[in-house]
């Protein structure tokens, strides 16, 4: 399929053998591209039609295929205004109650998730009460331990079921079981549980043709105007993470959702196999969920007397991602210069105001290390994740920081970026070997190598001096600089062998270092001047 989709993407037009095979390609013309085209819906499969059996005589269930129109003078919304000609197109066709939601790039690794959803929609006491059932995002391509810390193991094994005692989790956009009237925007009652009883799927006696024309008209581009598609119905349209800000706006209408995580894995994908995919990902989700904050839709002003204080909380942890770079920005960049400079910032090591600063040191980073060993990590995966911490605070917060300010004042407009999943051959087996992907001289990776740099040149620098000047007898006064520079070198090892030992396409081009270089620099000169 890959083959002949690439292939009519280069002659340009659809070949005769796919206008015969498929009908609903029949209208397309040699303009039509993948952004300019009409929308299509074929009934591939009819689950009424006897003869749609499998090989032991089992009915097949209806598969449809929809593409939906797009036309450059209309904005397509991207996946959330796929996914609301998705709705309208099903609920002519079938109108089913339920429906499940996964992304292209994954893929049903257990078949009783739709089983194990289903009991939670149907329980007696409660099940009247939730809107979607969400399993966690799971892959199958993490190396063993977790180069880019792509397992989202803290959001899946420690968040989403502090979550679900106070609300239950956000909608994430994939694995995701929706109650069909509340992702339409029908706000909860207590008499739903009566209604539901009473639902039935649409059961309709009409031709597939007849079907397909009336299902066609749901997926134009000019369907959704005037209408309150994007607002109050269906997925939210203008915000990167349409998923996160719909699953809070139902909430906010009195449902619950509910977490389900299963030892046998619901559903798997593709995590990220290079650095820039990695850190492009999480700077789509935290400009998303900052921008949020900065909204109408803001927890504590949409989710007021609406939905628990534990839930806003929750909410917040993941909004504030963003503004969280400019705290860790400030941590690895003045305390080294101070360092370098001769200016004590912190408490000596002898002084009784060290112990508050030691105990969070302490307790945060034993935390998080008994809780990556309890839920199977190896040491070395703890650490991978303690670094790639660090890398999104620097590069993608701080780039998804600026951006939301930057639109917030109307300088820049909304972007999409889709995270590429595909990687060449040598980008594969360095993977597998868990050697960092760079390549590129991404704005990222000067800001990884300027923050490398700098604190390398500060503790050399700093560390001289401390011996010239009093010996080993002085380190105590300068141990939390001390120790704050020598732990960013240790975690930049990967930038410093990019740098200057790696031969290989994977590495830091020269301009990046003499751009890096540059910069040290300077911030090392201003002080002086």
């Amino acid at each position: 399929m890959e083959e002949r989709i690439n292939h009519t993407v280069d002659i340009g037009e659809i070949s005769e053998e796919i206008h015969k095979t498929h009908k609903g390609f029949s209208q397309w013309t040699s303009e039509a591209n993948s952004r300019n085209h009409q929308a299509i819906v074929q009934i591939l499969v009819d689950g009424r039609d006897e003869s749609d059996v499998e090989s032991e005589g089992c009915p097949l269930p209806t598969l449809v295929y929809m593409a939906r129109e797009k036309r450059p003078q209309h904005p397509h919304n991207f996946k959330a205004g796929a996914m609301n000609a998705l709705l309208r197109v099903s609920l002519e066709i079938s109108n089913g109650p339920v429906i499940l939601n996964v992304d292209c790039d994954m893929y049903s690794n257990n078949s009783k998730s739709v089983q194990d959803a289903l009991c939670f929609f149907m329980d007696e006491d409660k099940g009247h009460e939730f809107a979607y059932v969400q399993f966690p995002q799971n892959f199958n391509n993490l190396t063993k331990n977790d180069l880019y810390a792509g397992s989202l193991r803290t959001i899946n094994e420690v968040d989403f079921h502090g979550l679900d005692g106070n609300g239950g989790p956000l909608y994430v956009g994939s694995g995701c079981f929706h109650r069909r009237e509340s992702l339409c925007g029908k706000k909860f009652s207590p008499t739903y549980k009566a209604e539901l009883i009473g639902g039935k799927p649409q059961i309709t006696e009409v031709s597939a043709y007849i079907l397909e024309e009336r299902s066609r008209g749901l997926a134009t581009c000019t369907y959704e105007e005037n209408s309150q598609w994007g607002k109050e119905v269906g997925l939210k349209y203008g915000c990167p993470v349409e998923d996160v800000i719909t699953g809070l706006s139902i909430q906010c209408r009195g449902w619950k959702s509910i977490y389900y995580n299963p030892q046998w894995k619901a559903f798997l994908g593709l995590a990220p196999m290079t650095l820039s995919q990695a850190l492009l990902q999480h700077k789509r989700w935290s400009e998303g969920d900052f921008q949020i904050l900065l909204s109408k839709y803001c927890p504590f002003i949409c989710g007021h007397g609406r939905i628990g204080l534990g839930l806003q909380m929750g909410y917040s942890i993941y909004c504030l991602w963003a503004p969280s770079s400019l705290p860790t920005l400030y941590y690895v960049v003045v305390p080294p210069l101070c360092f370098l400079n001769d200016i004590s910032l912190f408490p000596s090591a002898s002084d009784l105001w060290f112990i508050p600063f030691a105990f969070v040191i302490g307790a945060k980073f034993t935390c998080s290390l008994i809780e990556s060993l309890w839920h199977g990590e190896t040491l070395q995966g703890w650490w991978n994740e303690q670094r790639m911490w660090f890398f999104r605070r620097t590069t993608s917060y701080l780039f998804a920081f600026i951006d939301s300010v930057a639109k917030l004042l109307g300088i820049n407009k909304l972007a999409f970026a889709i995270t590429a999943k595909v990687a060449d051959e040598e980008v594969s087996k360095r993977y597998e070997q868990e050697i960092m992907e760079f390549g590129s001289s991404s704005p990222m990776f000067i800001i990884l190598s300027t923050i490398a740099i700098l604190n390398l040149f500060c503790l050399v620098g700093g560390g001289t001096r401390l011996l010239m000047d009093g010996g080993v007898t002085s380190i105590s006064s300068w141990f939390l600089q001390l120790l704050l520079c020598w732990c960013v070198v240790i975690i930049d090892m990967p930038i410093f062998e990019a740098l200057f030992f790696r031969n290989d396409s994977g590495r830091l081009p020269s301009s990046t270092i003499f751009t890096s270089a540059l910069i040290v620099v300077l911030a090392c000169l201003i002080p002086m001047l």
